[in-house]
């Protein structure tokens, strides 16, 4: 009798682990289904919900005027972060008393509500001349643009022409509406002689 009872524990035993690891493993498949099904919708929530060829967006002020002008060859817009990635940017301020201010790319990304644009590659900006002043030209590797505040930054080297004379230094910070330009680091300033009276 003794045998027959140590027999069916054992046998209850063996199925209970049995059941144990039936249960394991169907909730372990359970547990890696979801985060396969997790990581698959994560896959396209990153995907852009629209792509722009050829595209241009006006800024408007609190006046209804025209601030400025984004354009490009290519806009990617992802809906995650409410960001988008451009091709060959082109900005131009239209807004303030002062002039307006050209600025081209090889890329740019525009987020924080399309109120800053982040550029990089060639960056190249250009304030024409005016009566009171002489064209400026900016040129640097990578710069941050605020429109709406027309002011724009970049810890990057900066090399900078107006009129004849020049000026590099690394990072910038530049007001466009006070046409305030400060330079950083160490840098060099070219003048060009003064005419003779």
């Amino acid at each position: 009798m003794r045998k027959r009872t140590a027999h069916r524990w054992q046998l209850t035993l063996i199925m209970m682990v049995g059941v144990f690891v039936a249960v394991g493993s169907f909730w372990l498949v359970q547990v890696v289904d979801q985060a396969g099904q997790q990581a698959q919708a994560d896959k396209f929530r990153d995907e852009p919900d629209y792509i722009i060829d050829r595209f241009s967006l006006v800024r408007m002020n609190d006046k209804g005027q025209p601030s400025y002008i984004v354009s490009g060859d290519k806009l990617t817009h992802h809906p995650t972060d409410d960001s988008s990635l451009i091709d060959k940017p082109y900005v131009h301020s239209l807004g303030g008393e002062q002039p307006p201010m050209n600025i081209h790319a090889d890329t740019g990304f525009i987020d924080q509500g399309n109120t800053r644009v982040k550029l990089t590659g060639n960056v190249d900006v250009v304030r024409p001349a005016t009566k009171q002043a002489q064209e400026l030209r900016l040129k640097t590797s990578t710069l941050t643009v605020y429109p709406d505040e027309e002011r724009m930054e970049t810890t990057a080297k900066v090399d900078m022409l107006s009129g004849r004379s020049t000026a590099t230094g690394t990072g910038m910070t530049a007001n466009n509406a006070t046409r305030q330009i400060t330079l950083g680091g160490r840098g060099t300033i070219t003048l060009p002689p003064r005419a003779a009276h």
